[in-house]
């Protein structure tokens, strides 16, 4: 395959974390960079996120495996916040993080004052080079595109930029939840329950069932399993030698509400897929295999989102993935030098053969099959709910690890309660 001459560098791969699990297994699987959020203003309020405290621990970790740290700090700050966010600034400075995720002006104007680097949220809605010129003379080094940009406006911005050299990169999604409404501009959660999306606290109750009713309230229907306000997942692996090729630096996973295994999953699928196109190895055949890999794991199935032109009614039916976990137990020790775990398991029987999901809070997320285990230095073929099992694992694991089954699911779709 012959490679375009368009975009020579490989675009940065930058993932979700909304926890230590996730961050350190974005790191194992292949991210060039992490986003992550502290507690009390970002746009994903909902996930664990981090103390402000563990900036500087968060960006050594980084720096150790050579990857790069951006904080979000992307929602909608009132005045009385503005105190609280100056903290926090101040506290992302002191931890020396590559770049602050704003588009919040006041927030944009504090963090050019300390010198930090800025990347303008896609909240922003930059769709256009003129307003991208106008963030990057202001200071902005990175602007995160409009979701609503197709991948003909993505090569007219930056072929826009090399002509004026204009000093400022684009970065774009390539993986996630998509919003129904034009750039997240919605207020369905905030009208509901007064938990605004713009502040990171959305309830999503456009990802729920619906019922309606008569006037009379003789009659009462379900609306199937259509989820009629909820978008499908943006899923651009198919296309993503048409990314590369569109000259964007830089392409951003969606997910800091997502498990660790998703980040595993996804992560390693568009790391594989980058490199392919680089190595001339990405065929067709590859992208499909990749994207059936993707719909593995948590997914409300998969839309090319804007990129191929405007969506067509697509409409999410709810949890697409077709794989789930189911909480098995937890390691007990670890033999360093025979790589074997000692697994206690606490709600299921274990038998020969089964896939294991392992994660921790340093612990990347990965699968193992099992095919051998033993009790009392004797090889057995299952071992049953309260006991304690060893098992040959690829990877270090440490004491209170979580252990999952990872089965092929057999029922339908489930309601989404779930957050992108």
């Amino acid at each position: 395959m012959k490679k375009s001459t368009i975009n020579n560098i490989k675009p940065e791969l930058t993932a979700p974390a909304g926890d230590w699990p996730s961050l350190v297994t974005a790191v194992e699987n292949g991210a060039d960079s992490v986003y992550f959020g502290v507690k009390g203003l970002n746009m994903r309020d909902q996930a664990e996120n981090f103390d402000i405290f563990e900036l500087p621990k968060i960006m050594r970790f980084l720096r150790q495996h050579r990857k790069k740290g951006y904080l979000a700090l992307n929602v909608m700050v009132m005045d009385s916040e503005l105190v609280k966010a100056g903290k926090i600034l101040d506290q992302a400075k002191a931890a020396e993080v590559d770049a602050v995720i704003v588009w919040d002006m006041a927030v944009f104007a504090m963090a050019k004052e300390r010198g930090l680097r800025i990347h303008v949220s896609t909240q922003a809605s930059v769709a256009n080079t003129r307003a991208l010129a106008w963030f990057a003379q202001a200071g902005a080094q990175r602007i995160v595109l409009a979701r609503e940009c197709s991948l003909a406006d993505i090569s007219r911005i930056v072929k826009a930029i090399r002509a004026e050299n204009i000093r400022c990169e684009v970065e774009v999604f390539v993986h996630g939840a998509m919003c129904i409404s034009l750039s997240g501009r919605c207020f369905l959660s905030s009208y509901s329950a007064g938990k605004s999306a713009n502040r990171g606290e959305c309830l999503q109750y456009c990802r729920r069932e619906f019922s309606i009713k008569d006037t009379s309230g003789e009659a009462d229907y379900v609306l199937g399993n259509n989820y009629i306000l909820s978008a499908p997942d943006l899923c651009s692996v198919e296309f993503i030698d048409k990314l590369i090729e569109s000259g964007a630096a830089a392409f951003k996973i969606e997910g800091r509400r997502r498990a660790p295994e998703y980040v595993k999953v996804t992560v390693s699928v568009y790391r594989r897929g980058i490199d392919a196109y680089y190595a001339g190895r990405l065929t067709r055949r590859l992208k499909t295999g990749l994207r059936k890999e993707l719909g593995t794991v948590f997914n409300r199935g998969f839309s090319s989102g804007f990129y191929l032109g405007k969506p067509a009614s697509e409409r999410s039916r709810g949890i697409a993935a077709d794989h789930e976990k189911r909480y098995l137990g937890c390691v007990e020790k670890f033999y360093k030098q025979i790589s074997v775990a000692e697994v206690e398991l606490h709600n299921d029987a274990l038998v020969l053969g089964q896939t294991l999901l392992v994660s921790g809070k340093k612990t990347a997320a990965f699968f193992v099959t099992v095919e051998e285990m033993q009790q009392d230095h004797a090889s057995v073929t299952q071992a049953q709910k309260g006991e304690r099992v060893a098992i040959k694992v690829p990877a270090i694991v440490r004491p209170k690890d979580k252990v999952f089954l990872w089965v092929k699911k057999t029922s339908e779709a489930i309601p989404d309660q779930d957050a992108g």
